[in-house]
């Protein structure tokens, strides 16, 4: 370093000195003045530092590393006016053009700020951990270590903590059991982080440890342990921490008591749950809306609508205000049991209480109006919800809601309007905009933009391929479905169950039979199981084609498999012939499907095996005769087995 360049970073440190010293509402210094008498009173003046000198004069340094030496010179001195958010970007900088921590303590050295104190090494390790730089921080830590400066319970906590925010819990264990002695803190932090992780085994040994040493958790602690103890379901271990509590004097709160009443809930047992409420109010502790909301829930799942609403109206005379997770609870649950009326009436409520609905608001009440088929509901729901920050969830409801109500040309215009807004559409929006392309009738469409969505999306889910072979089908293109269908099997896409019974629908409705039989393999030899409606599909067209043989097989696939048989294949089943051995053996089937419950109720009401074969004969031959629905049963083309299969996709 020249002369003249270390004259000019004394002239500085000589400039924020004297700025220091000068700074009349921070330091107060005897300075000689000017007096009519001869006679000079030397007065003592104390010194007096505060925050605000400190922050002044190191707002007006000019240079980053003359405040940083200053607040280290500071900091050794008085504690309690350290600001080391101030010190943040001071250090950002430095550390960006310094890169390390050991040239910057190099060019500290070079302006007279000498680190011959361990204090000037822990205020920049606390720098770096509130600047979140933790690579740096292990840096200074180990050059602690190489100025033989011993690491203290604070400096190590400080690396503890750190160790477990960037996921290394063991190493931050090993820390841990290095520290000697360990503090509150120590504790403190290795369980506040261990809960978060529910790390259960190394919470009970931590615990135990810190009430041996004398040191007793706090109540943000507890809440932090009991609720880890409750998602691992360590109930054992939940009682005595409340035990513990009660021992030591801690009130319950509010979080304390409806994480007990949640974790009840999520277990089934709803009877404990409301004894706990009881006993929380009975305690003094006045439940909030989370914890109505857990129990209100939790009865609605069980189907105990009347017991919600009775807690319901509680928690309204007790003058709590239903929130806006309350009321998408009540929308939600409301509609799944059919009050859809009451979940009209939840909605209302957020109007009422002047609460501003959100996405997840409106994709509830989308469900709403699609499961009552209230579609006159919609526009007004479109147009209360254009304010709203609306997600993809919504988006992708909204366009499933068109296509319900029957409006697939307003279903794909939406689609459009989600991409001019800047969405990336997702499986289902695709899935939306194939539907509603075929439903417009512009199939051609439809198929070259499955395609384009094929080629683009190398992991295409099954969900894709199946949604357009449905939705062809739906519309009739039957050898279309197929050849779609099977230019995805060829090319190896991934298919589920739920695709390889659509594909094998659309064979079936081409009337290609063997096709369909050979895909069924191939859909076992893939270790796909078959479902209910692609069992029942085959069975019907082995029935149609009088394939006793096939018949009979399929018939023992369903029994070990345990799949139960479809009313209609049952009543094709018994118009048949029964005096033929192979009819009689299939005769058997039946009786042990009967035994194994994979007949209907209005299956095993019809069916009386304890008479003789031709009367059974002639008793479905005489039921299918007196039903005209069931005369159509034999033709692929009104079969609701076939239908299902579309349908259940949508």
């Amino acid at each position: 370093m020249t002369w003249t360049w270390r004259l000019r970073l004394r002239s500085q440190t000589l400039t924020c000195v004297l700025c220091l010293c000068r700074h009349s509402s921070c330091w107060q210094f005897p300075f000689p003045q000017k007096t009519k008498t001869k006679t000079k009173t030397k007065t003592k003046t104390k010194r007096v530092l505060n925050s605000d000198s400190v922050d002044s004069t190191l707002s007006r340094c000019p240079s980053d590393l003359i405040a940083l030496s200053l607040f280290l010179w500071s900091g050794q001195r008085h504690d309690q006016f350290q600001d080391f958010d101030r010190m943040v970007p001071v250090l950002r900088r430095l550390t960006h053009r310094y890169k390390t921590v050991q040239a910057i303590i190099l060019q500290l050295e070079n302006i007279g700020c000498r680190f011959t104190n361990p204090k000037s090494f822990l205020l920049l390790l606390r720098i770096y951990w509130r600047s979140g730089m933790h690579s740096m921080l292990f840096d200074a830590y180990h050059h602690m270590e190489a100025y033989g400066f011993v690491p203290n319970t604070f400096a190590r906590n400080l690396i503890m903590d750190v160790l477990f925010r960037i996921r290394q819990p063991y190493l931050a264990l090993r820390v841990f059991q290095h520290t000697h002695p360990p503090n509150f803190f120590t504790f403190n932090i290795a369980l506040l982080h261990l809960s978060k992780l529910n790390d259960v085994t190394h919470v009970n040994y931590i615990l135990r440890l810190m009430l041996r040493m004398g040191y007793y958790p706090n109540a943000l602690t507890f809440h932090m342990l009991l609720n880890a103890f409750c998602n691992t379901n360590a109930l054992l271990e939940a009682y005595q921490l409340l035990g513990l509590m009660i021992t030591l004097g801690i009130k319950f709160s509010v979080s304390v008591w409806t994480i007990l009443i949640h974790k009840y809930c999520k277990l089934g047992r709803l009877d404990v749950a409301t004894n706990l409420l009881h006993n929380m109010a009975q305690t003094g502790c006045s439940p909030n809306v989370v914890t109505y909301t857990t129990l209100i829930k939790a009865f609605m799942e069980s189907n105990m609508v009347n017991d919600a609403f009775h807690l319901l109206n509680i928690m309204l005379s007790a003058g709590q205000i239903p929130d806006l997770i309350l009321c998408n609870v009540l929308i939600h649950c409301l509609s799944k049991v059919g009050r859809y009326q009451d979940a009209i009436r939840a909605f209302l409520i957020l109007s009422e209480h002047n609460i501003k609905p959100d996405s997840y608001t409106f994709s509830s009440f989308l469900s709403t109006i699609c499961l009552s088929r209230m579609f006159y509901l919609l526009p007004e729901l479109v147009l209360a919800c254009r304010h709203t920050d609306a997600d993809l969830v919504f988006c992708n409801t909204l366009l499933s809601s068109f296509l319900k109500a029957g409006l697939p040309s307003l279903a794909v215009g939406f689609y459009n309007h989600m991409i001019d807004e800047g969405f990336a559409p997702d499986k289902y929006s695709f899935a939306g905009l194939l539907s509603g392309l075929c439903a417009a009738g512009r199939i051609d469409e439809a198929v070259n933009v499955y395609r384009g969505v094929v080629m683009s999306y190398c992991d295409t889910d099954a969900h894709i391929h199946t949604v357009i072979t449905s939705e062809l089908l739906k519309a009739g293109k039957y050898q279309k479905a197929s050849s779609v269908f099977r230019l995805a099997v060829m090319k190896k896409y991934p298919l589920d169950n739920v695709a390889y019974a659509v594909g094998i629908c659309a064979l079936l409705r081409g009337g290609r039979t063997q096709e369909a039989c050979t895909l069924y393999d191939q859909m076992k030899d893939n270790g796909l199981k078959p479902n209910v409606h692609t069992c029942n599909m085959m069975l019907l067209t082995f029935c149609k084609e009088e394939d006793l043989q096939r018949m009979k097989q399929m018939l023992q696939e369903m029994i070990d498999s345990r799949i139960e048989l479809s009313d209609r294949n049952f009543f094709n089943l018994c118009k048949f012939p029964w005096r033929s051995d192979t009819y009689l053996s299939a005769l058997n089937l039946l009786v042990e499907m009967r035994d194994l419950g994979l007949l209907s109720a209005k299956a095993l009401h019809s069916l009386s095996f304890d008479r003789h074969v031709e009367g059974v004969q002639a008793k479905y031959e005489h039921y299918v005769e007196a039903n005209t629905e069931r005369n159509l049963v034999l033709d692929s083309s009104s079969s609701e087995d076939l239908s299902d299969v579309p349908a259940s996709v949508c």
